[in-house]
């Protein structure tokens, strides 16, 4: 993987389905609603002064959101932030970098 540049899409694992459950709150705080479903289904990741996640997550019925999460490096001990986020997702909508 090149420096800065996102990975390849990829199948959500445990630690990925982990970030976006941290990140959910923020979400539906922000959409003023309650997702009855949030599985992570796939996922990229892009190294910074940190890590970028970009995650497609089902949220319900034929709806995906695409979430951009941030994880700091280890020793600024900060937590995960949602930095940005797209709605009204399909399925086959090819995850991206936003």
């Amino acid at each position: 993987m090149i420096c800065g540049a996102p990975s390849a899409a990829q199948p959500a694992t445990a630690e990925t389905q982990n970030i976006a459950d941290q990140v959910r709150s923020q979400l539906e705080e922000k959409e003023n609603k309650k997702f009855p479903v949030f599985k992570a289904v796939s996922f990229r990741s892009q190294v910074v002064a940190g890590t970028n996640y970009f995650i497609k997550v089902h949220v319900g019925d034929e709806e995906f959101v695409h979430l951009r999460v941030f994880q700091s490096l280890p020793h600024e001990n900060k937590p995960l932030t949602l930095s940005d986020y797209q709605t009204n997702k399909a399925k086959h909508d090819e995850l991206s970098y936003f």
